[in-house]
């Protein structure tokens, strides 16, 4: 399931390629004939992302509300003007990681996640990207070549097209794809916990600490409970909970105060990693050529996830994988006592 850093990314994709141009929206699928018939000739006016939903306003007091679930994403084709804080499309990072490793050796020729986790093409469930893209820093149109063929074909179950002069956004395979009013919008974010990008973060720490520290309920379970904190699924829950060497049984009301803060506090900091390099890097302390394989391949960027039956990389301990509530939860049982 595409995790918050994907909802915020995709956000910022809309924000600088959607948002301020009149759209045409369709439904080749046919599943959201009617509301795509509603936002049809409309402009864009603003975009935020919470947790793992996105919120596209537009005039006329409009909003379009998206969950992904587990299998959606958005494809992006034609004119794509690029946030210059997030990865690029070739794969190209920040400046650092996340403990100062200078990249500039690191970045000399591309990187390529080989699940298209950090695509700009399409953000969501990894999948190839569609189509041609053209990545591009400053506005231009497209070519004689480009209009030949646009707006692109569509390809396979599309269930909302957004399409402006030079850029289209296709949605495939979400969840929730749904038209709302203002308060109808206000009141989805109303059920959902702090998210880092959108919350004062202190003030998100301290909600978050003590909705945690009255629960019963084990912390592995409180991670994934999306009206307790935003944006957090199988990835994140797995690396947070071994990152803080804890037990992902232990009730949230056992977990020390402090520990429960230095959680907030990790995700704060691994979540905007993720937004800005496009993938779910948890491990720190790499050097340069140790960076570039964990962006190449997520069985090397993350401590626990994926790898069941494999040694810990720290104390040699066999990972476990279980079920938790019919997600699948990694962990060490020596490590995080």
């Amino acid at each position: 399931m595409p995790e918050g850093h994907s909802v915020h990314r995709i956000a910022r994709q809309f924000d600088r390629n959607i948002v301020g141009r009149r759209v045409s929206a369709s439904s080749p699928q046919g599943r959201f004939a009617e509301g795509a018939a509603l936002l049809d000739g409309r402009e864009a006016a603003s975009v935020r992302a919470v947790g793992k939903q996105m919120f596209l306003e537009f005039d006329g007091d409009l909003w379009l509300r998206v969950h992904l679930g587990m299998y959606g994403a958005w494809d992006f084709a034609g004119e794509i003007l690029v946030d210059p804080t997030i990865a690029s499309a070739n794969g190209r990072m920040g400046q650092t990681n996340q403990r100062g490793t200078d990249l500039a050796a690191a970045s000399d020729s591309p990187v390529f996640d080989m699940a298209g986790e950090n695509s700009l093409a399409s953000i969501g469930a990894p999948r190839r990207a569609r189509g041609r893209v053209r990545m591009s820093e400053q506005t231009r149109g497209l070519d004689e070549e480009d209009l030949a063929d646009w707006p692109p074909p569509v390809v396979g179950q599309v269930r909302l097209r957004l399409l402006t002069d030079t850029t289209c956004a296709d949605l495939r395979g979400p969840t929730a794809c749904e038209l709302q009013s203002p308060d109808q919008v206000q009141a989805t974010i109303a059920k959902l916990g702090p998210d880092p990008l959108v919350d004062d973060p202190t003030a998100g720490e301290e909600r978050f600490t003590a909705i945690v520290r009255r629960k019963p309920t084990p912390i592995g379970l409180l991670l994934m409970d999306q009206s307790v904190v935003s944006g957090i699924g199988n990835v994140y829950r797995a690396e947070l909970l071994y990152r803080a060497l804890l037990d992902p049984h232990t009730p949230g009301k056992l977990v020390p105060e402090g520990v429960v803060r230095d959680i907030w506090r990790d995700w704060v900091r691994l979540l905007r990693i993720g937004v800005q390099t496009g993938q779910m890097m948890t491990m720190d302390d790499l050097d340069a050529e140790a960076y570039r394989r964990a962006m190449a391949h997520r069985d090397d960027r993350h401590w626990v996830y994926h790898r069941a039956g494999l040694p810990c990389r720290v104390c040699g301990t066999e990972i476990v994988l279980e079920e938790m509530a019919s997600r699948t939860l990694y962990w060490c049982p020596s490590c995080q006592k």
